[in-house]
């Protein structure tokens, strides 16, 4: 007999024991136990999961947006936090790549950031000319939130009062759909069509909102196919979403794992501020003792009393003395709701809410009064991991997209030096994107904080400035202009009187005038 064999103390061969047949490996995988048994889920596709149910999930996230308060106020939070004012150019062109060096690319990055600025910061970048183009940002990371996707089409508009032909124009992720509602195959999912390794090729779009109610066109029922690419490369269409499975081609809200929890709060809540509102308009109860035989005997018969009370008309009042029938008691009313434990039940859902949304329940509610300052400043280094991914994934999917549309024209207009472009596209269009601040919890310490780094080597002015959502070329051109200007007035510098300005091996005469070696 071959393999294991286990014996009693006697040397006598034991059957190995034998597992239940309802038992699982997993405690997790019981279809037997009381608690799991009604837990049937099946292990389908990322798309089978999400596409029957995206309608209903922005439709609701939308909803729960308008009309709470809180879940309004967190989308706000969130955007203000990763877009802010809108997302900066740096560009950084990748100089080793193209066979140039640093100061070749500082040169090159000055002037296209100048003339990137001419676009982005005008509505010419917006094919409505409505918006420049940190609002069309803050309109698809939006939408990115709400409906899970962003979607804008890259237009070629020429027009004698523009420079630039490009310009974008965004689409509601709801356009975005199989043409007259064909079933979804293997090459056609939620109106992206893909081949066969799952990129893709074109997106159908609705030529009008599907739940447009103020109109109706023959639009209605047209699509526009849209090649993802030209056939030398240029994007045709930018669709950002968060991919959290292989195989998943559209996206989810943000909201999606927290609308139950959110909408049965919203109910409670107003439940308890209508009950609340009920009980406030009633200050206290009279009630009468005297017996039917009494009144009878008083009033003649039991419908002159009620007549009688109708017309007794008092207003409770400071200091007022109230007139009482015989047999009269004043009860007063002691109101039960908002109930006892209402504040910290809905304080226990909020955070679980805002744990579901990735920001901590302070910052969801504004709320920092019972938080010190070590306990702030954790919760918003955890708020600015989650932010700065999302900054990073915006800028990845949405901003350098754009930018390298851009590029590319004012390069074949001659405005930008590159040559052999389409062949070091990728090195051309090398970037970074400064956003909103984080701010500071505590200025002092933490400017001190950012003294010592830069001390010690671990971090460079374009990082600390990056982190307050400035450009350090800005910066250090500033404070040259604002020196020059100061010492043509004769007006110490700010900067040299906080401390030493210059090197220790400095000579006297340049500590003397504040001047670098």
């Amino acid at each position: 007999m071959t393999g294991f064999m286990i014996t009693d103390r006697y040397g006598n061969e034991v059957p190995p024991p034998r597992r239940a047949a309802a038992d699982t490996s997993y405690a997790g995988a019981s279809m037997t136990a009381r608690e799991l048994a009604s837990w049937q889920v099946l292990p389908t596709s990322a798309d089978a999961e999400l596409l029957p149910e995206l309608g209903t999930l922005v439709a609701r996230s939308r909803d729960l947006a308008r009309n709470n308060g809180i879940a309004a106020g967190g989308i706000q939070s969130i955007l203000d936090n990763v877009v802010g004012t809108g997302l900066r150019l740096s560009a950084t062109p990748d100089y080793r790549a193209l066979g140039r060096d640093k100061a070749w690319a500082d040169a090159w990055s000055e002037v296209v950031e100048a003339k990137w600025r001419a676009w982005a910061e005008t509505t010419n970048c917006d094919a409505a000319r409505t918006l420049n183009f940190a609002g069309l940002t803050m309109q698809v990371f939006r939408g990115g939130l709400l409906n899970g996707e962003g979607l804008a089409l890259p237009l070629w508009l020429p027009s004698r009062d523009r420079t630039y032909a490009t310009c974008l124009q965004v689409v509601e992720a709801d356009r975005l759909s199989n043409p007259l509602g064909q079933q979804d195959t293997a090459t056609l999912r939620g109106g992206i069509e893909l081949d066969r390794y799952g990129a893709p090729l074109a997106y159908h779009v609705r030529n009008s909102h599907p739940g447009d109610l103020l109109s109706w066109t023959p639009d209605l029922y047209q699509w526009t196919r849209v090649p993802a690419f030209t056939y030398w490369g240029r994007r045709q269409a930018i669709h950002i979403h968060d991919r959290e499975r292989t195989g998943q081609n559209r996206g989810k809200p943000l909201l999606s794992a927290v609308l139950p929890q959110f909408k049965m709060l919203d109910t409670y809540s107003g439940a308890e501020l209508k009950a609340a509102i009920v009980n406030a308009m009633i200050a206290a109860f009279v009630k009468s003792s005297m017996p039917a035989e009494a009144i009878a005997g008083l009033f003649g018969s039991p419908d002159k009393y009620l007549d009688a009370r109708a017309g007794h008309s008092v207003r409770l009042q400071g200091g007022a003395v109230l007139p009482l029938f015989p047999g009269d008691e004043v009860q007063p009313f002691a109101p039960a709701r908002p109930a006892t434990a209402f504040d910290a039940f809905t304080k226990s859902v909020l955070r679980h809410i805002a744990a579901g949304l990735n920001i901590p329940y302070e910052l969801l509610l504004k709320d920092f009064s019972q938080t010190n300052y070590s306990s702030a400043r954790a919760a918003l280094l955890e708020a600015w991991r989650f932010f700065n991914g999302r900054r990073q994934w915006l800028a990845t999917y949405w901003a350098s997209p754009v930018y390298e549309l851009w590029l590319e024209e004012a390069v074949n207009l001659g405005e930008v030096e590159a040559p052999d472009f389409y062949q070091n596209r990728y090195a051309y269009s090398r970037c970074r994107w400064i956003g909103a601040g984080k701010g500071w919890v505590d200025p002092v310490k933490e400017a001190q904080a950012a003294e010592l780094r830069m001390k010690i080597g671990v971090s460079t002015l374009e990082d600390e400035c990056a982190e307050q959502g400035k450009d350090w070329r800005e910066v250090a051109e500033q404070r040259a202009s604002e020196a020059k200007f100061l010492r043509q007035h004769g007006l110490p510098l700010p900067w040299e009187q906080a401390g030493p300005a210059v090197p220790a091996n400095a000579s006297a005469n340049d500590q003397q005038t504040g001047e670098e070696p």
